[in-house]
């Protein structure tokens, strides 16, 4: 029983791989990558194996289905809960991101409310582009009330008592007379767009098989996947497409996917009825997902707002709530039901959070009748954090698997 996770030789730049004996609480081995193959060869060496728990990657889960098809893989408890907290988080943020303390007195909450959900006047949009505006729309709504604040003459540190934002961020705003754009991110070679100069050239020049520039750019260090160069060559197809009915219609069908439930003003901010703060979707959703018995006496008011403020916070709830009932009750039998009805449900990033678990509905359906998780993996890999730090600059694979893994009784010098 083998438990595989990855950890961080450099965070978001280069990664390792750790399994973990789940029976005998132990490190098994450390890999200097995260890659299929790495994990297959070892695999390969291990035919013994009966059960891999993993989290969500997808690679351990191609690497165990080609060299250990014996084995039964197994999802992580923690990791199906997470990733549902993170669809509820995004559902709830298809309104914006709204953080801070309220800057109303209390007689006028409801009025705004009722203003802002009045003057919605936008039309239906596939949920992505919908999220990407809402945020924009609540970056904007900050940089004004701070600015306005501004001119009225209070300080950066009344302004953020204020409002609730940090003092550096106020400070930084101020010297805009525009909301900054978010600088973005350094390409890596697992990313398409870090070849796009020599994709565009192969496109001008009528080289548009996939395949082909797949090979092209992997011998130019390219290390992420076919689909994800898909993607991007998709977009680049449907540019050159002339619009037809039938996209049209498909427009409306994404438009009519997003279902009542996700269009404002349902899914306007809801304010905390005691402090009057709005509450975030982050908070929203960690309470979404935690039962009754386990909130305090605040958390149970903010829950029992925003399932009154809210339709589409009351509907993920109950999603939520069954979802864990299913975990706690150990029935599998339940989970192919509770994926229908989220496909089902209108909620658009609920059903896409569905629709993963169902690419994986072995594994899911393990982590909930079998006793085996990835706990003792994220154990592990605390300790090889707390090795790799104190052996600064010294860290080398060798070292490292030399100091993680027990010493056997064979290794040791006796007379």
């Amino acid at each position: 029983m083998i438990g595989i996770d990855d950890w961080s030789w450099r965070k978001s730049w280069r990664y390792g791989t750790i399994i973990v004996d789940l029976e005998r609480r132990t490190v098994l081995d450390i890999l200097e990558d995260r890659s299929v193959a790495s994990v297959a060869r070892w695999l390969q060496r291990h035919p013994s194996i009966e059960v891999v728990s993993r989290d969500r990657c997808g690679l351990y889960a191609q690497a165990a289905r080609e060299s250990a098809p014996q084995a039964s893989q197994v999802a992580d408890r923690f990791h199906l809960i997470q990733n549902l907290r993170l669809a509820i988080e995004e559902q709830m943020s298809l309104s914006g991101r709204a953080t801070g303390r309220a800057l109303l007195p209390d007689e006028d909450i409801e009025n705004d409310h009722d203003d802002r959900a009045s003057h919605e006047g936008t039309p239906e949009t596939p949920w992505r582009n919908q999220l990407r505006r809402a945020h924009r729309q609540s970056r904007k709504d900050v940089f004004e009330t701070v600015h306005a604040l501004s001119k009225e003459g209070l300080t950066c540190s009344d302004i953020a008592r204020h409002t609730g934002y940090g003092r550096r961020s106020i400070t930084k705003w101020l010297t805009f007379e525009t909301p900054p754009d978010r600088r973005r991110g350094a390409l890596q070679p697992t990313s398409p767009l870090f070849f796009e100069a020599f994709l565009t050239q192969c496109w001008k020049d009528g080289n548009r098989r996939g395949r082909h520039l797949f090979h092209d750019i992997k011998h130019r260090g390219y290390t992420g996947s076919f689909s994800n160069l898909e993607r991007l060559l998709a977009t680049w197809r449907r540019a050159e497409r002339p619009e037809t009915d039938e996209d049209k219609d498909k427009d409306d069908a994404a438009s009519a996917r997003i279902g009542p439930s996700d269009r404002a003003p349902d899914n306007l901010p809801v304010r905390d009825p005691q402090t009057g703060h709005l509450i975030s979707p982050i908070v929203a959703a960690t309470l979404c997902i935690k039962p009754r018995g386990a909130l305090t006496i605040n958390q149970a008011r903010k829950v029992d707002a925003l399932k009154q403020g809210s339709r589409t916070f009351a509907v993920l709830r109950s999603f939520a709530m069954r979802f864990r009932g299913i975990f706690r009750g150990r029935t599998s039998a339940k989970l192919d039901q509770w994926i229908d009805d989220a496909i089902h449900s209108g909620l658009a990033l609920l059903a896409r959070f569905a629709r993963v678990l169902r690419r994986d509905i072995g594994a899911v359906c393990n982590a909930i009748d079998l006793p085996w998780s990835n706990g003792q993996a994220e154990g592990q890999i605390n300790r090889l954090k707390t090795i790799k730090r104190a052996m600064y600059g010294r860290a080398g694979p060798e070292l490292l698997r030399a100091r993680m893994m027990p010493i056997k009784s064979t290794d040791l010098h006796t007379n």
